[in-house]
């Protein structure tokens, strides 16, 4: 069995539909994959309503969160999208998504490069816009060549000279949020080091003392000695360790199932949860 527990769709800042998500990752031999885009649910009923035979979906959303100042990602599977105080915090952030990436555009503008408003929201299709969408709309003004070029100092990296801030949870309360809402939570490429995701062993101890189900230990973006440390650490703390490809679409190459988790780990990870049944066609 084959499962992907961290992809994104076009209801967040990915470039394929919640369909086209799943025909790929049954394409790609998948048996379970969850659909996770960042602070929203908008792209559930869509996948589940065009579930190729053999694939098992898994709702899920990639909650933003902030430590010490620093993005943090968590996780969030199988909770009651309708709980009233995840949904109001989800909306609340989403909110700000889009008094964050105006205020990016216009930082931008200000520094000389021909962004509008008007074609970041329509690359973002709905509420969940994020700077993957400003990045693509640098690129067709010309302004930089790459998302890795946009995600930089110069530009809309954290600290970048057009970078803003925006509101996110603690890390700790989206843990206690999620579990609140009958779901698991699983810690996002805690080792990502290019893109800045790089959190100490306390803080994962913490949360795992919160109620973290797992760590996201075999990503893309983390090197071999990471994935041992992660490992070590996980066995340590009774976390499962995940895998998953955080296919973003045509930006990361439609890697759906480049990285997968055991399947130990993925019914340790329903058990911790109590709220949606994954659909299955």
């Amino acid at each position: 069995m084959r499962i992907d527990l961290h992809v994104h769709s076009d209801a967040s800042d990915g470039t394929r539909s919640p369909a086209e998500v799943m025909r790929r990752a049954r394409g790609n031999g998948v048996d379970v994959v969850a659909l996770t885009d960042h602070d929203t649910t908008a792209g559930w009923d869509a996948a589940a309503a065009a579930l190729p035979d053999g694939l098992t979906l898994v709702p899920g959303v990639e909650l933003s969160c902030v430590h010490d100042g620093r993005s943090l990602h968590m996780l969030g599977y199988l909770f009651d999208p309708a709980e009233p105080v995840l949904a109001a915090e989800l909306a609340r952030i989403r909110d700000d998504r889009v008094i964050r990436a105006r205020t990016m555009v216009e930082r931008l503008r200000g520094l000389g490069v021909d962004v509008t408003w008007e074609r970041v929201r329509e690359l973002a299709r709905g509420d969940a816009v994020g700077r993957p969408h400003i990045a693509q709309a640098m690129i067709e003004a010309g302004a930089v060549a790459s998302h890795d070029e946009a995600f930089t100092a110069d530009w809309i990296a954290e600290g970048g000279r057009a970078h803003a801030e925006r509101y996110a949870l603690d890390p700790e309360r989206a843990v206690a949020l999620v579990r609140a809402a009958g779901g698991a939570c699983v810690l996002a490429h805690p080792r990502a080091r290019r893109a800045g995701y790089v959190f100490p062993d306390e803080l994962i101890e913490r949360l795992a003392a919160a109620g973290l189900t797992g760590v996201e230990a075999d990503h893309p973006n983390h090197v071999p000695d990471d994935r041992a440390h992660l490992r070590d650490l996980a066995a340590a703390l009774g976390l499962v360790v995940t895998g998953s490809s955080d296919d973003h679409g045509a930006p990361t190459g439609d890697r759906i199932g480049a990285e997968t988790t055991a399947p130990a780990a993925y019914e340790a990870v329903l058990d911790a949860a109590r709220g949606v049944v994954p659909p299955t066609p």
